[in-house]
């Protein structure tokens, strides 16, 4: 007499639990990962990156003509009032200055000030809430990308020492 294996059913077996365990797994994975994309996406890269890469040499322009006229700033912010308070040394002296202030890692964050002249040189904005980690500086003398120069820097705050801002793209 031939004597017969008996297999238990494909559902009592290792193997099958197994591979379909990896599967789950890649599309749990997947889809925490697709999650956490969308709801924490940092926007760290323009849209029109093309555009504003074309636009080097105007940025370029800006450098150097800030340069001709010996612009330089210090800028300085006080986390207890909440005013910023910048000091522009050179030839020109607008009635009002534009400040960008970017976080490096999320655009929400960003925000935009605008210094009202008060004296020689001196200019003050205040701020809502104080400053805190760290971010990138562009002073201006109007809004946008049409204006005739920009400074640039950056901080990181809370800091009472002065943030130098110069000629930079």
């Amino acid at each position: 007499m031939t004597e017969m294996r008996t297999h238990p059913p494909w559902y009592k077996q290792f193997w099958p639990w197994f591979m379909i365990g990896l599967l789950f797994s890649s599309v749990a994975f997947s889809l925490i990962y697709l999650t956490l994309s969308i709801r924490f996406f940092d926007g760290s890269v323009k849209g029109d990156y093309y555009k504003e890469g074309l636009a080097i040499n105007e940025q370029i322009a800006k450098q150097q003509h800030a340069q001709s006229l010996g612009l330089a700033a210090t800028l300085r912010a006080d986390p207890r009032t909440g005013d910023v308070v910048v000091d522009l040394q050179g030839e020109e002296r607008p009635e009002q200055l534009h400040l960008a202030l970017i976080f490096p890692t999320d655009g929400n964050r960003d925000r935009e000030l605008t210094l009202r002249h008060v004296r020689q040189g001196r200019y003050v904005a205040m701020v809502d809430e104080p400053l805190r980690y760290r971010w990138y500086l562009q002073l201006q003398p109007s809004e946008g990308s049409a204006a005739e120069w920009r400074l640039t820097g950056e901080a990181r705050f809370p800091d009472d020492a002065a943030v130098a801002l110069t000629p930079g793209i």
